[in-house]
């Protein structure tokens, strides 16, 4: 039997992946049976995904199950993921469905029950009201021909355990969730995308969920630019439905002056599997980058409104479509990444997160006092 990790592959190299392979998405965290799942599949070879990590409905006694979200809201995530790998010609997808859950069925996906040891995680904080809960949003995308598909997930998972590691009594960083929203590089194979409304439901069902276990702070840790609009929308409807926590997001990761300090590249050299995130990956998965294959594109069609860096830059916000600007798939020069710049990056970054998360809590005491205050006042 072979397992190919489809997250763990560029761009060109899903490509050449044969369509008749069954693609498998856990529902879950947890160690599946695969060689029981081949045979049920009839199959020798299996394409592994990234697991729903969250929002699905478990038997066990799984902290994570209590995040779990109504299944028709679930089925509309499933259903995203699933009409993006047939629109590239895949024809299989199933769904492990190691948990129980019956709610799903119909909608034409196709539940796979199979043998399931869940992922132990720990329990809920008894001081949950005091931490900042940290919600990790990747993606699965393609980032050139250099760099594997799960680049932004596996960079906001490392900014998570700095985070743990420096704060760990401060914040409760949930599992990274790998699946975003990309309305600009669907030209490239690989990439997925759940559609931004789908997106933006989810979230603020697993907002609503957070805040009724008792959450007061809320922090949307990004590693996915075009997940940004549509967490924004997330944090002013969250804002609304919960007036009493603190609910925030930035734009993205490494925006300090960190990125300006150990830069190679000029401006246009960040952009996207540029040499930023391949320096990133370099420190964390050098065993998954292909320097070789490396390129520089950053011929951005730029004008002093609309530019592209780390962050799209200028007054005008726009979408155009990124086979413009690129063959690669990428923005920037991925030459110019090396591990220690990662290293001294990640470092950065731990720390502007660290900066981030205190923020928020501030922001949230000092309303709660102001609030205090008033009603003192008017009491």
């Amino acid at each position: 039997m072979q397992i190919i990790c489809y997250a763990d592959l560029t761009w060109p190299e899903v490509a050449e992946l044969p369509r008749h392979l069954p693609l498998l998405i856990p529902l879950g965290l947890g160690e599946y049976d695969l060689p029981a799942v081949a045979a049920q599949l009839g199959a020798e070879t299996l394409v592994m995904l990234p697991a729903v990590p969250y929002g699905c409905a478990r038997m066990d006694d799984d902290p994570l199950g209590r995040l779990a979200v109504r299944p028709g809201l679930l089925r509309r995530v499933l259903l995203g993921i699933s009409r993006e790998l047939r629109a590239q010609g895949f024809r299989r997808i199933v769904f492990l469905n190691g948990h129980g859950d019956q709610k799903l069925r119909g909608d034409g996906l196709e539940l796979l029950a199979a043998a399931c040891q869940p992922q132990p995680t720990p329990p809920w904080p008894a001081d949950l009201p005091q931490r900042t809960v940290v919600i990790s949003t990747g993606h699965t995308e393609q980032h050139g021909y250099h760099l594997p598909l799960h680049t932004d997930t596996t960079i906001v998972e490392a900014l998570a355990a700095g985070l743990s590691e420096a704060a760990g009594d401060e914040v409760l960083c949930l599992p990274a969730w790998p699946y975003g929203v990309s309305t600009h590089t669907r030209q490239f194979p690989g990439t997925l995308t759940l559609g931004g409304r789908a997106f933006e439901d989810f979230f603020l069902a697993i907002v609503d969920r957070l805040a009724a276990l008792g959450a007061e702070m809320i922090y949307f840790s990004n590693g996915h630019g075009g997940n940004h609009s549509f967490l924004v929308n997330v944090v002013k409807l969250a804002g609304e439905r919960h007036p009493t926590c603190f609910i925030a997001a930035e734009w993205l990761h490494t925006t300090g002056p960190a990125l300006a300090r150990y830069r190679a590249t000029a401006i246009g050299g960040m952009g996207h599997g540029g040499e930023l995130e391949t320096s990133y990956m370099l420190h964390l998965r050098p065993d998954l980058v292909h320097m070789a294959r490396a390129a520089s594109e950053v011929d951005f069609v730029s004008t002093p409104g609309y530019y592209m860096d780390w962050v799209e830059g200028g007054r005008l916000i726009a979408n155009p479509p990124w086979s413009d600007d690129t063959v690669s798939g990428i923005y920037g020069d991925g030459r110019m990444g090396t591990a220690e710049k990662g290293r001294l990056w990640l470092a950065a970054a731990v720390q502007e997160r660290l900066e981030a998360v205190r923020e928020v809590r501030e922001q949230h005491t000092r309303r709660q006092a102001r609030r205090a205050a008033r009603q003192r006042r008017l009491g």
